[in-house]
């Protein structure tokens, strides 16, 4: 098992996560920065390690993410989806424990496309009897 890497990809919203796992002492890596200093909230931070304390996998993996698109809560919740399916190449007997939880599954909720005649997906134009 020398230099063993297990891959994942992450979708959510507009985001997409490249989420690589290494056999480590459970440091998170986002586009070079570590997790504490780029994400701000707490609660994100506790969605991106989600499936790792599912699988009491917390502090056997590194996991090094490269993620753009989106805004923070859609890259935190393509982060969760990336290592989700990167946790199923390293150990196939994680997907019962992984897709109870839900974080097997893509997230198909997207951004309502604007339509014509109106000022957004569905905000009509302020209406005036007179």
């Amino acid at each position: 098992m020398a230099n063993t890497k297990f891959y994942g990809t992450g979708r959510r919203k507009k985001s997409i996560a490249r989420v690589y796992l290494v056999p480590g002492t459970g440091k998170i890596t986002v586009n070079k920065r570590g997790i504490d200093e780029y994400f701000g909230l707490e609660t994100l931070k506790v969605v991106v390690r989600q499936p790792l304390v599912a699988t009491d996998n917390v502090d056997k993996f590194d996991v090094l993410v490269n993620v753009h698109g989106g805004g923070f809560t859609g890259q935190a919740g393509a982060i969760r989806h990336g290592i989700s399916r990167a946790l199923l190449q390293a150990d196939a007997e994680y997907r019962p424990v992984l897709k109870k939880a839900g974080y097997l599954t893509r997230d198909p909720r997207m951004k309502e496309r604007k339509k014509y005649g109106l000022k957004a997906a569905r905000r009509a134009p302020q209406f005036s009897k007179r």
